[in-house]
């Protein structure tokens, strides 16, 4: 898991009103919005361990042990989160954070995309 509300905001510094838009191309990876820190992010890690578990049992087989499961996991957690901004601020809760969950440890190399919509 890893935190991208930094970068995030980052992006959407000096916009006006809009919709920020992640989207991360990749068929094992997806975006959760939730508190991390307070051990939200290791319940949320664990949750997917006892729902995919990391076996064999997958009919997708290439890669490592149980990397069908990865394949899966975009269907619970979707490649793409929309963020409210006003006045170039993320109008996230307070303890909100925007996070890349990827379970896939056969590619450590992912993209995020990030767009604005003004209005």
């Amino acid at each position: 898991m890893h935190d991208l509300t930094q970068d995030c905001r980052r992006f959407v510094a000096g916009e006006s009103d809009g919709l920020l838009h992640v989207f991360v191309p990749h068929a094992t990876a997806g975006l959760a919005v939730l508190e991390t820190g307070a051990g939200s992010d290791e319940d949320l890690l664990a949750a997917l361990v006892d729902l995919l578990p990391p076996e064999r049992r997958w009919r997708h087989r290439h890669g490592s042990p149980g990397h069908g499961r990865d394949h899966v996991m975009p269907a619970f957690l979707p490649p793409y989160a929309t963020v409210p901004v006003l006045a170039g601020q993320l109008a996230l809760g307070t303890w909100q954070s925007i996070c890349l969950v990827d379970l896939n440890v056969d590619n450590p190399d992912r993209d995020v995309r990030l767009t604005f919509l003004s209005g």
